[in-house]
């Protein structure tokens, strides 16, 4: 049986400012340290700021790949991929079921990087297609960025200050 969150829902969730919880997408794999450092800095803002909640992928990617015995889990791309497919799919599959069943919008940075994945490609189109808010921070000239993704995109910010004022006006 599936499970459809309506608009209805996600407006009046976002309406009474409940248990709201971020999905922080953006590059992981080609980012400047997985992008860890710019979800650490959000993270802190909208705990503190918005008491909202987030889903850090960076977090449960590490925590996917701790139970595997690699010193460095890239290679197995090469070395084993049969075996990194298997560990690539536990994390798509727990990314996506984030999107879907915790979270209520999407704070996104693009850069340069997203365009050797995939990940954020698919998280930004399945919480367009949820009817979930997709917040996109870019940092490349408006012309990189495709007809899809910015058109999924509830609202798209030059930088972080600009995105945490929407999100001040729209949470608090």
């Amino acid at each position: 049986m599936g499970f459809f969150v309506s608009r209805h829902l996600v407006l009046a969730v976002r309406t009474f400012n409940i248990n709201m919880i971020a999905y922080l997408s953006g590059p992981i794999e080609n980012a400047h340290n997985d992008g860890a450092d710019w979800r650490s800095n959000i993270t802190e803002w909208l705990e503190t700021k918005l008491n909202h909640k987030v889903f850090n992928p960076v977090i449960a990617t590490k925590s996917i790949i701790e139970h595997h015995n690699t010193s460095d889990f890239r290679l197995m791309k090469k070395t084993n991929p049969n075996e990194y497919k298997k560990i690539i799919r536990k994390i798509i599959k727990v990314d996506l079921d984030a999107v879907v069943h915790k979270s209520d919008y999407l704070i996104v940075k693009w850069d340069e990087s997203v365009f050797k994945g995939g990940g954020t490609h698919g998280e930004v189109t399945m919480a367009y297609w949820l009817g979930k808010p997709v917040f996109l921070v870019n940092m490349l000239p408006i012309d990189d960025i495709s007809s899809w993704i910015f058109s999924c995109s509830e609202h798209i910010f030059n930088n972080f200050e600009d995105l945490k004022k929407k999100l001040e006006e729209l949470y608090c």
